[in-house]
C-alpha cells in the first residue's frame, strides 16, 4: 500500500450517519494530511448528503475498496457488518480504521484480524478515549514511573442518558457497548493485562433494560497480571451530564483525570459558589480526542509506522466484555 507523494492520506468513510458523517467532518476539515476522497452508505440518500457536504463522490463499497483514490478505509458501519469490511478492506491492500468494537463475537473477531495480519495492512481500532489529553497524562504518569506501583484503579462511565431501547437489544449490552471503552482503558492506565473479571449489575433506571437482557447499572473489579485491581462503575442516566473520570493510584502517588466543565466560569457570593454543568453529550466531551485519533493513524500510514492501537488492542477488550457477560450471569469471577 502506497500513499500519494504528498504524503496525503486519502480516506474513503464507510458508514456515515452520526459517528461516520462526523468522521468524515474531522477527517475533511481538522486533520493535517488527510483527506476524505469518497463516502459510501447502506442508505443512499445519506451517502449523497454527506458527499455533496464534503465535495466527493458517494458510491458503492465495492467501488469505493477497488479505487486507486484511497489509501485508507474508515469503517463506521452497524458492528454485525465490521467484519466483513475489514476482511474486504485488507484484501484490497487498504489500511483499515475500525470503529469498535470489531465484533460482538469473538471468532468474528479473530477471523477479521487474521485476514489484516495476512494482508500485511495498517490497523486501528477506535478507541478515541486513550487520545483523550486528560486521560493520556494518567496513563503517562504510570509509564513513566510517576506514581511508583500501580495497586489501584478506578474508573467511572456514566451517561447522561440511556440510548434507544432498540439500540440496547443489538449492541451487546452494558460490557460491549458502554464498558467495553473502560475495559481498554483499563489495559491502557495500568499498563497491564486482565487476568480476571467479577460483574455485578443491576436494573435502576429503566426496566426495559432488564427486558432486553441487559443492566443498566453495574460495577467490575478487574484484577491485572502486575496485581493491579481496577473498579469501574457504570450507569446508563447521571441526571448532571457526561461524567468520565479516570484514577490511578500508586506506590509513589496518584493521578487522576476529571470532568472537564462546560465552560471556565465560577460565580462565588454570599449564596455559595456556582459553576458550570458537565458537558451532555459525548462529541462535546472528546471531540479532541477524535481529531487526536485520526492524527496518530494518518501518520502511521503515512509513514509506514505501527498504529498504537492495534489488533491485540481490540481483542482483548472484547474478551474481558464477554467474562464480564459470564461473570454476572454465573454469580462468579471469571478468569481470562
Amino acid at each position: 500500500m502506497t500513499v500519494t507523494a504528498s504524503r496525503t492520506v486519502r480516506v474513503g468513510v464507510i458508514g456515515v450517519g452520526r459517528i461516520g458523517s462526523m468522521h468524515a467532518e474531522l477527517l475533511a476539515r481538522q486533520v493535517p494530511g488527510a483527506a476524505v476522497t469518497c463516502v459510501s452508505d447502506a442508505h443512499d440518500e445519506t451517502a449523497r448528503a454527506v458527499g455533496e457536504r464534503l465535495g466527493v463522490p458517494a458510491g458503492p463499497i465495492d467501488e469505493l475498496l477497488a479505487s486507486p483514490d484511497v489509501d485508507a478505509v474508515a469503517i463506521c458501519t452497524s458492528t454485525d457488518t465490521h467484519a466483513d469490511l475489514i476482511v474486504a478492506a485488507a484484501e484490497a491492500g487498504k489500511a483499515i480504521f475500525c470503529e469498535k468494537p470489531v465484533s460482538l463475537d469473538l471468532a468474528e473477531l479473530d477471523r477479521a484480524l487474521a485476514a489484516v495480519e495476512a494482508a500485511g495492512v495498517p490497523f486501528q481500532i477506535g478507541f478515541n478515549r486513550r487520545f483523550d489529553p486528560a486521560h493520556a497524562e494518567v496513563s503517562r504518569a504510570v509509564t513513566e514511573g510517576e506514581v511508583g506501583e500501580v495497586q489501584l484503579l478506578r474508573i467511572s462511565s456514566r451517561d447522561p442518558a440511556p440510548p434507544p431501547i432498540e439500540y440496547v437489544r443489538s449492541s451487546g449490552g452494558i460490557f460491549l457497548d458502554m464498558t467495553i471503552h473502560d475495559f481498554d482503558m483499563a489495559r491502557f492506565v495500568a499498563r497491564s493485562e486482565v487476568v480476571e473479571v467479577y460483574a455485578r449489575g443491576a436494573v435502576r433506571v429503566d426496566p426495559a433494560f432488564g427486558e432486553a437482557d441487559d443492566v443498566d447499572t453495574a460495577v467490575i473489579v478487574l484484577e491485572h497480571e502486575n496485581g493491579c485491581l481496577t473498579t469501574i462503575d457504570n450507569s446508563r442516566q447521571a441526571v448532571y451530564g457526561y461524567d468520565q473520570r479516570v484514577e490511578v493510584f500508586g506506590s509513589a502517588g496518584m493521578a487522576v483525570s476529571e470532568n472537564p466543565l462546560a465552560h471556565s466560569t465560577i460565580v462565588r457570593t454570599a449564596s455559595g459558589v456556582r459553576a458550570a454543568t458537565l458537558p451532555y453529550f459525548f462529541l462535546e466531551r472528546y471531540i479532541p480526542s477524535y481529531v487526536r485519533e485520526w492524527e496518530a493513524f494518518v501518520s502511521a500510514v503515512a509513514t509506514g509506522t505501527t498504529p498504537p492501537v492495534g489488533p491485540a488492542d481490540a481483542r482483548a477488550p472484547l474478551v474481558i466484555g464477554l467474562a464480564a457477560w459470564r461473570s454476572l450471569r454465573e454469580g462468579r469471577p471469571v478468569r481470562v
